[in-house]
């Protein structure tokens, strides 16, 4: 039971989905972390729903609506939290600022140039994916299912052995928190999702995907000292446009 609470707070953390607050009655703040392991989860509940609107409208009103249709509901599930990390991480990451001030603008409300286009760009590609995905013949529902578990499952990857940057936030609730053992389970049970709906073809999209987070990891922790929630963000949302990509690529 304790097991289906914690992921029930964490679907209720990361997602809009309603979840009554006495269904997580018993995690408290100090239990975050042991959810990492529920992030793919949260994933594939994810997919599965966008799967589900992608099956009931495309043959109603073709490819690209249902495709738009598709990010639309994404959108509307996750509340636009990692959108809106994405926005964030790039106004303050892609100035030419100093570390305090890079933070103080990732803070701000705001959005700027950079963040904007960030969210154009997003917003605009991934449809686009999934358009030409379909076109190509290849099995759309599998790779909608699969690309928010693996963007959930790299969120770990940023988290893991990582500073906090700033000195309070909701990150500090998971970056640097989280146990050797649940970062192997997350990123095992992130993979066994992803290979057992997308098949063996979706290694490759699988590891490069990986190699671009640690890529990301990398930039952003010499450029800040660690990571924040936007980062994280930022991450969920990098790593599903590049598995969307190298999937279609392979």
């Amino acid at each position: 039971m304790t097991t289906w609470r914690l992921f029930l707070a964490t679907l209720q953390f990361l997602t809009r989905i309603p979840v009554k607050e006495r269904w997580c009655d018993g995690i408290g703040l100090k239990d975050y972390p042991r959810g990492i392991v529920c992030f793919p989860l949260v994933g594939l509940v994810i997919g599965l729903l966008t799967a589900l609107v992608w099956q009931i409208l495309m043959p109603h009103v073709g490819v690209l609506v249902a495709a738009i249709a598709v990010v639309a509901t994404h959108i509307m599930l996750t509340g636009g939290l990692h959108l809106d990390g994405l926005a964030d991480s790039c106004d303050g990451l892609f100035s030419v600022r100093s570390r305090e001030r890079i933070l103080e603008i990732m803070r701000d409300s705001r959005i700027g140039t950079n963040g904007a286009l960030a969210l154009i760009v997003a917003v605009v590609l991934r449809p686009a994916l999934i358009y030409q995905i379909s076109i190509e013949g290849l099995p759309v529902l599998a790779f909608l299912i699969i690309t928010p578990v693996v963007g959930r499952g790299m969120m770990a990857v940023m988290m893991f052995h990582q500073a906090y940057a700033r000195e309070s936030g909701m990150g500090n609730l998971f970056i640097g928190k989280i146990s050797e053992g649940r970062f192997c389970f997350t990123l095992l049970l992130m993979a066994a999702l992803t290979l057992a709906i997308g098949g063996i073809s979706s290694l490759p999209a699988l590891l490069i995907t990986l190699l671009c987070v640690l890529g990301l990891r990398r930039f952003v922790a010499t450029r800040i000292g660690g990571q924040t929630g936007d980062t994280l963000g930022a991450a969920c949302e990098l790593s599903e446009l590049a598995m969307l990509f190298f999937l279609l690529w392979h």
